[in-house]
């Protein structure tokens, strides 16, 4: 008896069926004395990531020993041709997970020609920012939800004409039904533990192909240093399998549900006895600030969260602040421990997935810890 066999091809990037043995005959030649840096750094779209490595002549032991380099900004959506050097200055280094040690990642700033920062360089403000609460010691932990793609836009592992059954069984899902691309999440979680980023966690989501990983507790700038790098090793091994990680809030339209960066906060008075009052305090003020904090929690000024922020899917709607104790539903979420024992963190479901770090945790110093009020920023 015949049978007929329906294969569901995804569409996947030519590099991907390059032979990855081939390639690793050439990996595994010496390099001598030198050492292959790659510079990363975040360009004009505010969402995109570049990189280029060059040679040094032996291993850096910090960034200080790390040069300052260039590249071209018209290229990158930062600069205009007649006037486009841009300058990257070395941030934060980690090991590279792609070419092994000695080699490094380095995440970069961009400054421009006059040496002013480049408009989608949050670092810098960020930065200074939380060098002036140094002393309250803020941690931050961030949960990265992203959306495994093929090259066409369509979400790996979903039939090519239709749907995959109704949300229920993925969340933290296992079987073949269950969890789509669970290789490039193991690869993932162990290459950013490799480089050194402090990934804690991970699990699959409610959507399938959608999946989360968590990055903390960091300190202050490390926050956004780290969140940076564990979207570029993402996007690298994303690269390495020919398929695509997409930061969109709301990758399908419709009842299925959209991607955040939920941000877990707290201070070292929040973390002691009674710490839930300094939590209360913080709460109430975020309540007071909330279009300010829209603007600041997606790249294009609240428009991309739009799309997610509905009420419905486990959200918050975007023109309403709310906050509750284990409520999935409100602005800020108090977890059920917290209440409990009246001291700890609490969690802002607002920022969108593809939110950059640096604006979200700036945003919620300026307005808890250094109690700014009104629509802008002030600037220090």
């Amino acid at each position: 008896m015949d049978r007929c066999f329906i294969t569901n091809k995804m569409a996947m990037s030519a590099s991907a069926e390059l032979s990855k043995a081939v390639k690793q005959q050439y990996m595994e030649l010496p390099q001598g004395d030198k050492v292959q840096v790659m510079y990363v750094w975040i360009d004009g779209t505010g969402e995109g990531l570049r990189c280029k490595t060059r040679t040094l002549d032996s291993e850096p032991k910090s960034i200080e020993e790390l040069p300052e380099w260039n590249f071209d900004g018209s290229s990158t959506y930062q600069s205009e041709g007649s006037n486009s050097d841009m300058y990257l200055i070395p941030s934060a280094m980690f090991r590279d997970p792609f070419r092994k040690d000695p080699n490094k990642l380095v995440l970069c700033e961009v400054l421009k020609y006059n040496h002013k920062p480049a408009e989608t360089n949050l670092r810098l403000t960020c930065k200074k920012v939380m060098d002036m609460v140094e002393n309250q010691v803020p941690w931050f932990g961030m949960e990265q939800e992203y959306t495994i793609l093929g090259t066409d836009g369509h979400p790996f592992g979903w039939p090519n004409n239709g749907f995959p059954g109704p949300q229920g069984p993925y969340y933290c899902g296992v079987g073949s039904d269950k969890a789509y691309g669970r290789d490039i999440v193991e690869a993932h979680y162990r290459a950013c533990l490799y480089a050194g980023v402090m990934i804690c966690g991970t699990n699959a989501e409610v959507m399938p192909a959608q999946w989360e990983f968590q990055v903390g507790p960091c300190e202050g700038i490390n926050m956004g240093d780290h969140l940076w790098v564990a979207r570029f090793i993402l996007h690298r091994v994303c690269e390495d399998f020919g398929v695509v990680a997409s930061f969109d809030p709301k990758p399908i339209p419709g009842n299925w549900n959209g991607a955040g960066c939920h941000t877990n906060f707290s201070t070292k008075e929040m973390r002691e006895e009674g710490g839930l009052k300094a939590i209360e305090e913080s709460i109430e003020r975020l309540g007071k600030r909330h279009s300010y904090h829209i603007r600041a929690y997606d790249p294009k000024g609240g428009l991309d969260n739009a799309r997610r922020l509905t009420g419905h899917h486990e959200t918050s709607n975007i023109h309403e602040f709310s906050a509750g104790v284990a409520n999935r539903g409100a602005s800020i979420r108090i977890p059920r421990t917290v209440g409990q024992e009246k001291k700890g963190y609490f969690e802002d479901r607002r920022p969108s997935a593809n939110c950059d770090p640096y604006a979200v945790t700036e945003a919620l110093i300026r307005t808890c810890l250094l109690s700014e009020e009104g629509d802008e920023p002030v600037d220090y």
